[in-house]
């Protein structure tokens, strides 16, 4: 089992964390990036983020 490390809330379940899909678009490419961030749903504190691949 996981904890949030700012309100150390248990994270054991699904809703227990909100995954959250950004777009940033980026100035010398036609393409943008998609990042991830996965949040406590408890108090809001990023806990992890990813950034996908380039799309068109």
């Amino acid at each position: 089992m996981a904890h949030c490390p700012e309100c150390d809330t248990d994270l054991s379940a699904k809703d227990d964390v909100e995954f959250v899909e950004m777009d940033a678009t980026t100035g010398f490419f036609a393409a943008s990036k998609r990042f991830y961030l996965v949040a406590c749903n408890h108090c809001g504190a990023a806990i992890g983020s990813g950034v996908a691949g380039a799309k068109a």
